[in-house]
């Protein structure tokens, strides 16, 4: 055997042979990032496939129209979007409107406005109530939650502050089953209304409200989860004398 080719390692190289470097093994860190990557991706999605299934399941049969609605004392309007110049969004007016109609049918007796009444929200609630009475229904059958900051607030409140057991909720549908499996499980018998006019309006709007929900499902479970507590204030008797109800 020539001399050079026992001068090379292992002896096995010739002249002129190309020299091979193994490829570096993955650093240890990154090994570990990817692995995190996939088990925190993987507890996503189950998480959102699991609030989903809640609220699929909690809400089932729990969705009617306004032609087959139960009669039930008190709706709950839920609050969204209101222009500063004291107009109500076209979503919020949808839903302000099915109540309108609930009312008109006698399917409610009384009507729950609850959303943010802070400057930041455009005073949702003076502007929902306003345009209830405007359309019809007696000042006195509408009372405001200026503290409904979100779904969870507006359920709790409902419960802790005007003490109902029993109501319609009002919104549009994508947001209904939610809305739903919550008040269903902080103690309130509640069934959902709601609006479809919005998705042939605005469709691609209407589109990311449903792709919203799958997330907001998550916020749920937590704030069952937790029993996070919403802004306390007095038991208020009002809405439940203005729907003719025995309070507490």
């Amino acid at each position: 055997m020539p001399e050079a080719d026992l001068a090379r390692p292992n002896g096995a190289a010739t002249a002129g042979a190309p020299i091979v470097v193994p490829a570096p093994r993955p650093r240890r860190w990154l090994r570990f990032l990817l692995a995190g990557s996939l088990v925190a991706g993987a507890s996503l999605v189950a998480a959102v496939l699991f609030g989903a299934g809640h609220v699929a399941e909690g809400s089932q049969g729990r969705i009617h129209t306004v032609d087959d609605v139960p009669e039930t004392p008190i709706a709950m309007v839920l609050g969204a979007a209101a222009h500063p110049d004291g107009r109500p969004s076209a979503f919020l007016a949808a839903r302000l409107d099915l109540a309108v109609e609930l009312y008109e049918r006698g399917a409610i007796r009384a009507v729950l406005v609850s959303g943010d009444n802070l400057a930041r929200g455009n005073f949702q609630t003076t502007v929902m109530r306003e345009y209830l009475v405007d359309r019809g229904i007696p000042a006195a059958q509408v009372v405001e939650d200026p503290a409904g900051f979100d779904t969870y607030d507006s359920c709790v409140r409902a419960r802790d502050v005007f003490g109902v057991e029993q109501m319609v909720i009002v919104s549009q549908e994508y947001h209904l089953a939610r809305a739903i499996t919550i008040c269903n499980e902080v103690g309130i018998d509640a069934v959902g209304v709601g609006d479809l006019t919005t998705q042939q309006r605005f469709p691609l709007v209407y589109l990311r409200g449903e792709a919203r929900e799958w997330l907001a499902n998550l916020k749920m479970e937590w704030d069952l989860f937790s029993r996070r507590e919403p802004q306390q204030d007095p038991y208020d008797p009002t809405l439940l004398e203005a729907a003719g109800v025995a309070g507490n």
